[in-house]
């Protein structure tokens, strides 16, 4: 078998591609992967609050590695974060590295490019895969997951559920997986769950920073620089 950590976002492609994963016999899973943001205690990026995080990892049934960043790092200090992590792995005899990207090339290069550096191998379940049809295959399947964070324009849908009438009703430049960054999930149940896990929502919060490059969970392009404002939908344990 092949020993493998899982990046882990937590939201809906990470659960589809963990999903595939898991089908797959030739892999061990030992870990899932997730960056935290130290100050805020939510996943990076996303602005999950890391209970319910433990909450989705207690479900999965493997477990959690948490890397604990500062709010906002600069790409050495990243970098040289991950890269101790990624050496303890390999150190362990862990050779591969999962992620549930799907078609951004700059961000699974620079993903290879820090993998090779220690010596491991990146595998994507989701590579070049239709999004229209990977969202309808999630539904399918019977995932679950909320949007927990979208760009300042799509304030609307904040909070709310992912299901096929929403996405019919996306405007037409938005990726219906969100693969370029315009909104990020929180999945809380599906086949990889043993239970669902419960939620309620909380308040709702507008950020303006500027964008993250490259961060595991951020599924943002390596080229993004600008300042961008995004809504935050707090989800809270239920």
């Amino acid at each position: 078998m092949i020993p493998c950590i899982f990046n882990w976002s937590g939201g809906k492609d990470s659960a589809l591609a963990l999903y595939y994963s898991l089908k797959n016999p030739e892999l061990d899973i030992r870990y899932l992967v997730t960056t935290i943001n130290d100050a805020a205690n939510r996943i990076s990026m996303h602005g999950v609050r890391a209970e319910l995080l433990i909450h989705q990892a207690e479900s999965i049934g493997i477990p959690l590695y948490q890397i604990r960043l500062p709010e906002m790092p600069g790409m050495a200090e990243y970098d040289e974060v991950m890269g101790g992590h990624l050496a303890r792995f390999k150190n362990e005899g862990i050779t591969h590295s999962i992620f549930g990207d799907i078609f951004l090339e700059d961000l699974k290069s620079y993903r290879d490019a820090r993998l090779a550096e220690v010596g491991m191998t990146g595998i994507y379940p989701l590579w070049k895969r239709d999004t229209q049809e990977l969202i309808n295959e999630f539904l399918s399947l019977g995932f679950g997951t909320v949007i927990a964070c979208v760009q300042e324009r799509l304030e609307e849908i904040v909070g709310k559920e992912i299901d096929q009438n929403l996405i019919n009703n996306l405007p037409a430049d938005i990726d219906v997986c969100g693969e370029n960054g315009e909104f990020h999930t929180f999945a809380f149940k599906g086949p990889i769950f043993k239970k669902e896990i419960k939620y309620k929502t909380g308040e709702r919060v507008f950020k303006e920073y500027k964008t993250p490059e490259n961060t595991d969970d951020s599924c943002i392009s390596a080229n993004s620089k600008k300042r961008s404002g995004f809504w935050f939908c707090d989800l809270l344990p239920a």
